[in-house]
């Protein structure tokens, strides 16, 4: 089956905030964004398209933050990273928890380890380090020192 309809759907839905559009293969579409444009991303994929959020994953990309949600489109056995960049200095993005409940661990574990501020997340506490861990210390960042 094809991805134009989906990648149609995409570069449409998302035209104010997209950056980039990459079909890697017949299975997989990655999809960079403005961070503004996470929440309309999440509403796309989880709305109009009906995907399932799979996870996300945040890496220290040394000029920036870097923070990726993975979807998965069950019919078609295809996945759709939403990529995007936030600025090292102030690595804060909306967070997607209020439209989608099950990121809410995985934006604790990101914002512990990578310092990505979630706004409006629901629970923004500590999950794997404990509560005494030094406030502005982040053990996955480039510059992490003990």
């Amino acid at each position: 089956m094809s991805l134009e309809p989906i990648i149609s759907s995409l570069q449409t839905a998302l035209a104010d905030h997209l950056l980039g559009l990459d079909e890697r293969s017949p299975r997989r579409i990655y999809v960079q964004i403005r961070p503004q444009g996470v929440l309309d991303a999440t509403r796309l994929m989880m709305g109009n398209l009906g995907a399932r959020f799979q996870t996300a994953t945040g890496a220290d990309r040394s000029e920036a933050i870097e923070v990726l949600y993975h979807w998965v489109l069950d019919g078609l056995g295809c996945v759709v990273t939403i990529r995007t960049l936030t600025d090292r200095a102030q690595t804060e993005i909306e967070s997607i928890t209020p439209l989608c409940p099950a990121a809410e661990w995985i934006e604790r574990e990101m914002w512990e380890l990578l310092g990505i501020r979630f706004t409006n997340h629901p629970d923004l506490r500590h999950l794997l380090l404990g509560d005494d861990w030094p406030e502005g210390k982040y053990p996955l960042r480039r510059d992490y020192h003990r």
